[in-house]
């Protein structure tokens, strides 16, 4: 079987990230600090999902934008292009080829099960064919290159059930050609809290960004809410421990319980020394136009070659010669 990693002894682990404007640090503690600790243990290739991202971004010019931000954002993050292949989805136009196959052996009962189209469905959205056919889309991007192991939250093992389930499917119809991939669930960081005490999210405006400035630090800070019970403001105290260790930061907050503007501050301070160091690291690679061109142009180099000998092989095995 022919395939990235075919021969290699470190497993291959592929990520996808839809490029839909700047992270925060829910983000960050919730998946992208994995996937550089990933690349010291496996063959690591992250890819920005441009095509997934048009099903909710319809401007030329932010997709373009926010697809390239991603491929900063995790380099200013410590993901190292040699030890992880940075690739963007739309380079490798054997995916969507895939994907049409695969279409050809799913079914709509099958579709209908999924998540993300159930919700849309039951909020009452007109439901777009890619937003239907997200699965199998993903499926192609996942299997086209071979893939051992898909790090994904426990929330999102549905999608490497239906890579596996396609996997399977096509082997069994037209001979074995597909590694069936195992879901490698992430490591619980527990909800990260947002400045209004419900889940961090883009869609609920209570983020904190990944790369903030100071200004935007002391304004996200001090909009936390904090009259939310116990001890003291749980989540306040929540995002901090992020930044220190709880046992540390509890005394702390007992002997300041009476003063929420030092709680804050603090916040302020130990939130700036974290990420005063990624912003500007960011800021550094974003100046390097010719940096950035060459991680993406040699991480499709690397990737196209083997894209287009899987697809002869699956052309030649479902009769497109």
């Amino acid at each position: 079987m022919f395939g990235i990693g075919s021969t290699k002894e470190k497993k291959v682990a592929l990520s996808g990230v839809k490029p839909t404007g700047r992270p925060h640090i829910g983000n960050y503690f919730g998946a992208m600090k994995q996937f550089v600790e990933l690349q010291e243990t496996h063959e690591n290739y992250i890819f920005v999902a441009n095509y997934h991202a048009l099903i909710g971004v319809q401007d030329a010019q932010t997709l373009a934008q926010d697809t390239r931000d991603v491929i900063i954002d995790y380099l200013a993050i410590g993901i190292d292009p040699e030890k992880t292949t940075l690739f963007i989805q739309s380079d490798i136009p054997e995916v969507t080829e895939l994907t049409w196959i695969f279409n050809t052996l799913v079914t709509v009962p099958y579709l209908q099960r999924a998540h993300a189209y159930k919700d849309a469905v039951a909020k009452g959205k007109e439901a777009t064919v890619g937003l239907f056919d997200y699965p199998v889309l993903m499926a192609a991007d996942i299997l086209l290159p071979n893939a051992d192991v898909v790090p994904v939250g426990a929330d999102q093992k549905q999608h490497v059930e239906y890579a596996r389930d396609i996997a399977q499917k096509f082997n069994l119809t037209f001979g074995e050609t597909f590694t069936v991939p195992e879901p490698l669930i992430l490591k619980e960081q527990g909800i990260v809290l947002g400045t209004d005490g419900q889940k961090m999210s883009k869609s609920y405006n209570n983020t904190i960004p990944l790369f903030a400035t100071r200004e935007e630090i002391i304004k996200a800070v001090m909009s936390i809410v904090t009259n939310s019970g116990g001890e003291f403001p749980q989540n306040l105290f929540a995002i901090h421990t992020l930044f220190k260790p709880e046992a540390e930061l509890k005394p702390f907050y007992e002997a300041n319980i009476s003063s929420f503007k030092t709680l804050k501050e603090t916040l302020i301070e130990d939130l700036d020394a974290f990420i005063a160091p990624l912003r500007e690291k960011r800021a550094t690679i974003a100046s390097d136009t010719k940096l950035v061109n060459r991680v993406i142009s040699e991480g499709r180099d690397k990737i196209r070659p083997h894209a287009q000998e899987k697809m002869k092989e699956i052309r030649e095995k479902v009769g497109i010669l």
